[in-house]
C-alpha cells in the first residue's frame, strides 16, 4: 500500500513538472510576442506591489485550455497565478540593468510620485513599491490608482470572453466600383463553427444570452481603437457590416490583421488574401558553371564534381507563390499598376500590390544574370540577395543540375570527407573526416556551421583539423568557458603544434585596439585567440573591432538567450567563417535554435518573431509533425549530429554501465531525517503562496543534506566516520576500486560538502583526493586535470557537479560516482561524459547514491519516469515538488522502512 502510495507521488510530481514546465513556456511567448501589460495589485499585508501580467491572444487559447485541469473556477485561479508569476518572473529577467561594471544612472534625490514609483518597481527585482511613495493623501490615490490601472487592463482585455467578434470581408460585387463589404458576425469560442451575424444578436434572435451585449459593446469599442478606418460602425444604432474602399480594405489587411488578431478578433479573408501569397522573382539557372570568377579553385569537400565557383547563367522569372506568371497575367500587373490599384485578380485570387515591387518584377522579369554557384546556392537558401532591391522578394533558385540537389537539402551528403591534414598529429576517424569535410565545405560557401555531435566524440578535434585543413590569414577566435581555456591550449598543442596560440584572458591581457593588434602581430597569420564568454562580453567594443578568419563558440548553448549582453558581443563579431559546437543545440524551446542558427547565419529563419509563429508554435504547442519536418529540413544542412549510441558512429567506444546504489540511513540520519522533515510539515501546512514555495524548497535541500551526512546538515564540524549509511556506501566503493588500480570521478552539488569530503577521504585513503570547484582559478583546475591524466596521479578525482561537470576529458578514470542526485537528468550525463567520451578505452561504471525510503528515491524515480523529456520536464522538478499538497508533501519525504528500501 505505501509502495503504491509512494508511486502516485512520484507520478504527480511528475505531472506538475510536465505543468509548469509547459506554464513557463507559454509565459515565454507571452512575453516575447508582447502579450503582457503592466497592473498594480494589493498584496495580502497592505503593500503596493507592480506586476506584469499576461494578456493572452486568441491564439494562445489552445495551450491554456491545455493547461486546465478541469473547467472550474480553482483550476482556473490556480492556471491564472501561475502565469502571472511566470510572465512577471520572464519579463523582470529581461528588465535587468546593465552588469555592474557599466555606469549606473545617479538617482534622483527627488522624492517619487506614485506613478513614477510603479514605473520604478515595474522593472526592479523587488515587486514592492517604496515607501518613500506614499503621501498624506497615499489611501485615496493609491486606491483610484488601482481603478484607473485596472480600468485600462479591462479595455486591453475586452476580446477575451466567451464570445469572439469576427469580421467576414466578402469581395466586390461590382468590379468597376471595388467596394468590399466587412460582415460582423459572433461566435462562441468553443465552438468556432458556428457563426451568428451580428445584427441576429442585436434583435435577439441568437442563441446568446442579452446579458452579453456590453461584453459586445466592448469588444466593438476596442475593435474600432485598433482599426480606425471602422470607426464609421459606432455611428449605426446597430453596427453589423461596413463597406470599404481598396485602400481602407488594403490598410486592414497589412497593417491591422496582426494586431486584430492578437487582440482575439477573426480577420475571415477571400483565400488569396488569407494565404498571403506574394509575387517575387526566382533565379532559373540556364546553363551550368562556364568559367571561374577570379580563378578560385572548387572548395574541398564540395563533392559530385560541382565547381561552386563557377559562373551560372540564369533568367529572373516573375513567380506568385511558386508558380511562374504567365504574359498575360503580366500584361494584367502592368495594368493595374498604371491605374495604381493596390490589388489585383489573378488566377482566381486576390494579390495585394507594391507599386515599386511591381515596377522592378516587371522590368526584371526576363532579363538574365549571372552569379557564382556559391551566390546562388546562398540565394536558394535566403541568405544572398543576388543584387535585387530591397523591396522585391527572392522567392528561390531553380536549378535541373547538381546545385539544385544541394539546394533540395542534400548538402550532408555532397560534402565529402577529407582526409586527415598532413600537419594534424593525430588520425582522424572516418566520421571525423566527415564532419571535416562539412565544416571546410560550408565555411568556403560563407555559411555557418554547427557541430552537434554528442559529448565525447571529438568535436575539438575536428575543428582544429577544419583550420589545418582550412587555413585563413586572420586569426581565428574561439570563446569558450573560462573552466575550458586549458583544455583548448593543450588541444590546439597537441593535434597542431605548428599553430600560434594566445589567451585573451586575465588582468593581463590587451586592453586598447592597439594592444590587442600588437598581440594578433605576434601570433602571426592564421592564428589562434583563446578568450572567455565572460572577457567576451566585458571587451565586445575591443574584439569587435577586429575582422576574424574564423570565429568559434564552444558550448555554444551558453548563447541560447539573444538578448543577452554576451549573445549581443557575439553577434557584433565579424568574421569570414561562424562556427558553433555544441552537445545541447536545444535545451527547453526552439527559440534557442533560431538564437543559435541567427548567430551563424543570420535572416535563415526569419526574425524571432517569424519564427515562433512559423515554426515553434505549431510544433510545441500543437505537436506538428509536418511542420517539425519542415524546419529540420532548412536547418538540417547547418547542424550535423551524431550519437555516441550509434554504432555506425564510434563501434569502438567501451558500454556505460549506470547502476543506483541504494543506501539504508544509520539511526543518527534516521532520528535527524524524521526532525526536519516534521519541521517541514508544519512550516508547510502554516504558510502560502510563494513563502510556502520557498520554504518547501529550502526544506527539500535539509533532507538532501541528511542523506548526505548529518554533519552536513548540521554544519558542525565533527568527525564523519561512522555516522551515515552514504559516506559509507561510498567509502565501500572507493576501496573496491582502488584495489583493482582504478582511478574515480566523485560529483556533489554542494562544494561546502565536496570541502569535508575531501578532507575526510584523505586521512581515510591515506592520500589527498584531487578538488575541482568554481572557486579555483584556472590555471590550478588545469593543474588537477593534468595530474589526474597521469599514471602516477591520485584516483580520487572529487569534483563540484557545477564547475566540473561540462567540458573537460577525464577519460582516465573509469568509474563515477554521484554522491547526491541533480534533479536534471541532463546535468548527470553531462558529468558522467567526462569519463565515458572519445578516448576511452574501458568500460565506464557510473554509481548513483541514493538513500532508500527517503525523498531521494522519490527523486530517483522521477529522474527516471521522465529521463526522455531531459530540461523540459525535470528541469522544473523543484518548483513542481514545491507545489505539491502538503499531504502529497508528506509522502514523498515520510521515512519508510527506517531509510532502508521498503
Amino acid at each position: 500500500m505505501g509502495r503504491s502510495r509512494s508511486e502516485s507521488v512520484v507520478q504527480a510530481v511528475g505531472a506538475e513538472a510536465a505543468w509548469t514546465s509547459r506554464c513557463e513556456r507559454l509565459a515565454a511567448v507571452l512575453v516575447e510576442g508582447g502579450r503582457v501589460v503592466p497592473g498594480l495589485q494589493l498584496d495580502a499585508t497592505g503593500c503596493l506591489r507592480a506586476q506584469w501580467w499576461p494578456l493572452p491572444a486568441a491564439e494562445d487559447r489552445p495551450w491554456l485550455e491545455a493547461l486546465l485541469a478541469a473547467d472550474d473556477l480553482p483550476s482556473q485561479l490556480r492556471l491564472s497565478e501561475a502565469l502571472a508569476e511566470a510572465v512577471d518572473r520572464c519579463v523582470r529577467l529581461r528588465l535587468q540593468p546593465p552588469a555592474a561594471n557599466e555606469p549606473k544612472p545617479a538617482r534622483s534625490r527627488r522624492r517619487q510620485t506614485l506613478p513614477e514609483a510603479w514605473l520604478s518597481a515595474l522593472g526592479a527585482v523587488d515587486s514592492a513599491l517604496p515607501a518613500s511613495a506614499a503621501t498624506s493623501a497615499a489611501t485615496s490615490a493609491e486606491a483610484a490608482m488601482l481603478d484607473s490601472i485596472s480600468a485600462w487592463v479591462r479595455q486591453g482585455m475586452a476580446a477575451s470572453g466567451e464570445l469572439q467578434l469576427c469580421l467576414r470581408c466578402h469581395e466586390p460585387a461590382d468590379g468597376r466600383r471595388r467596394r468590399w463589404s466587412l460582415e460582423l458576425l459572433l461566435r462562441p469560442i468553443g465552438d468556432p463553427s458556428l457563426l451568428v451575424p451580428l445584427d441576429s444578436f442585436w434583435a435577439g434572435e441568437s442563441p446568446f444570452p442579452a446579458s452579453a451585449f456590453e461584453a459586445v459593446l466592448g469588444q466593438l469599442g476596442l475593435l474600432v481603437r485598433l482599426a480606425p478606418e471602422l470607426d464609421q460602425l459606432l455611428e449605426q444604432q446597430a453596427p453589423a457590416s461596413l463597406q470599404l474602399d481598396e485602400p481602407a480594405l488594403v490598410t486592414l489587411v497589412t497593417q491591422r490583421a496582426a494586431l486584430l488578431s492578437d487582440a482575439g478578433f477573426a480577420l475571415l479573408l477571400p483565400s488569396g488574401l488569407r494565404q498571403g501569397q506574394r509575387l517575387g522573382l526566382r533565379a532559373r539557372t540556364l546553363e551550368s558553371g562556364r568559367g571561374k570568377r577570379g580563378g578560385r579553385a572548387a572548395p574541398a569537400g564540395g563533392g559530385a564534381g560541382l565547381d561552386l565557383s563557377a559562373l551560372f547563367r540564369f533568367e529572373w522569372q516573375a513567380v506568385l507563390g511558386d508558380r511562374p506568371l504567365s504574359a498575360a497575367e503580366l500584361s494584367s500587373l502592368q495594368r493595374a499598376a498604371a491605374l495604381k490599384r493596390p490589388l489585383v485578380r489573378l488566377r482566381g485570387q486576390w494579390t495585394l500590390l507594391d507599386a515599386a515591387a511591381v515596377a522592378g518584377l516587371l522590368r526584371l522579369a526576363g532579363q538574365q544574370d549571372e552569379a557564382s554557384g556559391t551566390e546562388l546556392l546562398r540565394g536558394g537558401l535566403g541568405l544572398e540577395r543576388l543584387g535585387l532591391p530591397a523591396e522585391l522578394e527572392l522567392a528561390g533558385v531553380e536549378d535541373g543540375g547538381a546545385l539544385g540537389t544541394l539546394l533540395a537539402g542534400d548538402l550532408h551528403q555532397r560534402a565529402a570527407a577529407l582526409p586527415t591534414p598532413e600537419a594534424f598529429a593525430g588520425v582522424l576517424r572516418p566520421y571525423q573526416q566527415r564532419g571535416l569535410g562539412w565544416l571546410v565545405f560550408l565555411g568556403r560557401l560563407g555559411l555557418g556551421a554547427c557541430l552537434a555531435d554528442d559529448m565525447g566524440l571529438g568535436k575539438t578535434a575536428q575543428l582544429i583539423a577544419s583550420l589545418l585543413a582550412d587555413p585563413l590569414e586572420p586569426p581565428t577566435l574561439v570563446v569558450a568557458p573560462v573552466t575550458l581555456l586549458g583544455n583548448w591550449q593543450r588541444e590546439l598543442e597537441r593535434f597542431a603544434p605548428g599553430l600560434a596560440v594566445a589567451l585573451h584572458h586575465g588582468p593581463e591581457r590587451p586592453r586598447t585596439a592597439t594592444g590587442l593588434k600588437r598581440a594578433l602581430q605576434a601570433l602571426g597569420p592564421g592564428g589562434v585567440l583563446l578568450c572567455s564568454y565572460g572577457v567576451l562580453s566585458r571587451d565586445a567594443a575591443l574584439l569587435g573591432v577586429q575582422r576574424w578568419g574564423r570565429l568559434v563558440f564552444d558550448e555554444a548553448q551558453q548563447l541560447k538567450n539573444p538578448y543577452t549582453a554576451m549573445s549581443k558581443a557575439a553577434a557584433a563579431l565579424t568574421a569570414e567563417r561562424r562556427i558553433a559546437l555544441t552537445g545541447t543545440p536545444v535545451e527547453n524551446r526552439l527559440n534557442e535554435l533560431w538564437a543559435l542558427l541567427h548567430l551563424l547565419n543570420p535572416g535563415l529563419l526569419g526574425s524571432l518573431g517569424q519564427f515562433r509563429q512559423r515554426f515553434a508554435l505549431p510544433i510545441e504547442r500543437d505537436q506538428d509533425t509536418v511542420v517539425a519536418e519542415q524546419l529540420r529540413g532548412l536547418t538540417a544542412p547547418f547542424l550535423l549530429r551524431r550519437l555516441k549510441s550509434d554504432r555506425s558512429i564510434l563501434p569502438d567506444l567501451p558500454g556505460k554501465i549506470e547502476q543506483t546504489e541504494f543506501c539504508q540511513l544509520s539511526q543518527e540520519q534516521a532520528t535527524l531525517y524524521q526532525a526536519v522533515a516534521d519541521e517541514l510539515l508544519e512550516q508547510a501546512e502554516a504558510s502560502d503562496g510563494i513563502t510556502r514555495q520557498g520554504l518547501v524548497l529550502a526544506g527539500l535541500t535539509r533532507l538532501k543534506q541528511v542523506c548526505n551526512h548529518p554533519a552536513h546538515y548540521l554544519d558542525d564540524g565533527t568527525d564523519l566516520a561512522g555516522r551515515s549509511g552514504k559516506l559509507t556506501r561510498c567509502e565501500d566503493l572507493l576501496d573496491a576500486i582502488l584495489e583493482t588500480g582504478e582511478k574515480v570521478l566523485v560529483f556533489t552539488q554542494y562544494t561546502a560538502w565536496g570541502e569535508r569530503l575531501a578532507a575526510h577521504l584523505a586521512r581515510r585513503c591515506g592520500s589527498e583526493p584531487l578538488w575541482l570547484h568554481g572557486g579555483l582559478a584556472r590555471a590550478q583546475r588545469d593543474t588537477l586535470v593534468a595530474r589526474f591524466a597521469t599514471a602516477a596521479g591520485p584516483p580520487i578525482f572529487l569534483l563540484s557537479l557545477k564547475a566540473g561537470g561540462t567540458g573537460l576529458n577525464l577519460t582516465a578514470a573509469s568509474h563515477v560516482i554521484h554522491y547526491d542526485r541533480w534533479w536534471n537528468p541532463a546535468v548527470e550525463d553531462q558529468a558522467t561524459d567526462r569519463a565515458h567520451r572519445l578516448g576511452q578505452r574501458r568500460s565506464v561504471h557510473v554509481h548513483k547514491l541514493v538513500c532508500g525510503g527517503t525523498v531521494e528515491e522519490g527523486i530517483d524515480a522521477l529522474i527516471a519516469g521522465k529521463r526522455q523529456l531531459a530540461e523540459r520536464v525535470v528541469a522544473s522538478g523543484e518548483q513542481a515538488l514545491s507545489r505539491l499538497s502538503t499531504e502529497d508533501l508528506r509522502e514523498l519525504i515520510r521515512l519508510r522502512g527506517q531509510g532502508g528500501r521498503p
